[in-house]
C-alpha cells in the first residue's frame, strides 16, 4: 500500500477568513502530526458565505507560524491570475516556507459564486484551459532562473529573469485538478507533479487515474502524487491501496471553526 499523507483542506470563509485563525489551526495541525494544510482560492462564494480571505496572504501567515507542514492553494484558477505575478508569489512563498509550497491549479468554475462572470473573466472552459497551459509554461520557465521569453496567445513575458529561484528544484511542485475520466486534465497533470481528482466516487477511479497517468508520463517511475479529498468518516485505506498518496479533509464552506478543530484533533491517517 502507498504511504498516505494527510492534510487539512480549508475553505477560508467566514470564521476561517481570518489569517491569524488559520495560522493557529496550522500550528495545532503540525503538533498533531498532520502533514499539510491547503486552502481554497476564491474571490467570493454563494450565500450564506459573506467573508472570504486571500489565499496567498493566509498561506504566508501559515508559513511563518509552522516549520514542517506542506502548504499551498488547492486549487488556484490560473486563468484569472497574471502568470508573471504568480511566478513572484510562488517563489517568494516557497523561500519563506523553506521549500514547502505545492501549487494546485485548475480551470476554476463559475458554478458556486459566479466569480468569473461577475469579474469579467472568460466562461469558456477551452479558453481557460489554454490560458492555464500557457501560464504553466511561463511558471516552469520562471522557476528555472533563466530569462523567460514567452510570446503566446494570452501572455507576453519578454526577456525577464525571476530571481531568486524557489528553494525546491527544478521548481515548485504542481498538482493539476480535474474530473476523473476527463483525459485532458490528466494529460496536463502528467507533465507536472501530481493530480487532484475532483468529485471522486470510489477507489477504483484512483487506480484508473494512476494507470492512465503512468502511461502518459515520460518517466513513470519518478515520484508522483495523487491527492484525494474524502468526506469525514471515509476509510482512506482503499484509496491508498489504489495509488493515492495524499488524503485531504473535505471540509464544507458551512463547517464551523469548532468542527474543523474537532477534525484536526481526530488526527491524520
Amino acid at each position: 500500500m502507498t504511504k498516505m499523507r494527510s492534510a487539512l483542506w480549508l475553505p477560508i470563509f467566514d470564521e476561517l477568513a481570518e489569517p491569524a485563525v488559520v495560522a493557529r489551526l496550522a500550528v495545532e495541525a503540525e503538533e498533531a502530526g498532520w502533514h499539510g494544510l491547503f486552502v481554497w482560492d476564491h474571490l467570493r462564494w454563494q450565500a450564506p458565505v459573506r467573508e472570504v480571505a486571500d489565499p496567498w496572504i493566509t498561506l504566508t501567515a501559515v508559513a511563518c507560524a509552522t516549520e514542517h507542514l506542506r502548504i499551498g492553494p488547492m486549487i488556484t484558477p490560473l486563468a484569472r491570475r497574471r502568470p508573471a505575478k504568480v511566478a513572484r508569489e510562488t517563489t517568494t512563498l516557497d523561500r519563506l516556507s523553506g521549500g514547502r509550497l505545492t501549487l494546485g491549479v485548475g480551470l476554476g468554475s463559475d458554478r458556486f459564486g459566479n466569480e468569473l462572470s461577475k469579474t469579467g473573466e472568460s466562461l469558456d472552459d477551452r479558453q481557460r484551459g489554454r490560458m492555464l497551459d500557457e501560464s504553466l509554461e511561463i511558471l516552469t520557465a520562471a522557476w528555472s532562473g533563466e530569462p523567460v521569453h514567452h510570446h503566446g496567445e494570452h501572455y507576453t513575458v519578454d526577456d525577464v529573469e525571476f530571481l531568486p529561484r524557489p528553494v525546491q528544484r527544478p521548481g515548485v511542485p504542481v498538482w493539476v485538478a480535474g474530473f476523473p475520466g476527463n483525459r485532458k486534465p490528466m494529460q496536463r497533470a502528467a507533465r507536472h507533479d501530481g493530480f487532484f481528482p475532483v468529485n471522486l466516487e470510489h477507489p477504483d477511479q484512483v487506480a484508473e487515474i494512476a494507470a492512465t497517468i503512468a502511461e502518459l508520463r515520460d518517466d513513470p517511475t519518478a515520484p508522483y502524487d495523487i491527492a484525494v479529498a474524502l468526506p469525514t468518516g471515509t476509510d482512506p485505506a482503499p484509496y491508498a491501496a489504489a495509488g493515492a498518496t495524499w488524503w485531504l479533509t473535505d471540509v464544507s464552506p458551512g463547517d464551523t471553526l469548532d468542527q474543523v478543530r474537532g477534525l484536526l484533533r481526530d488526527g491524520p491517517v
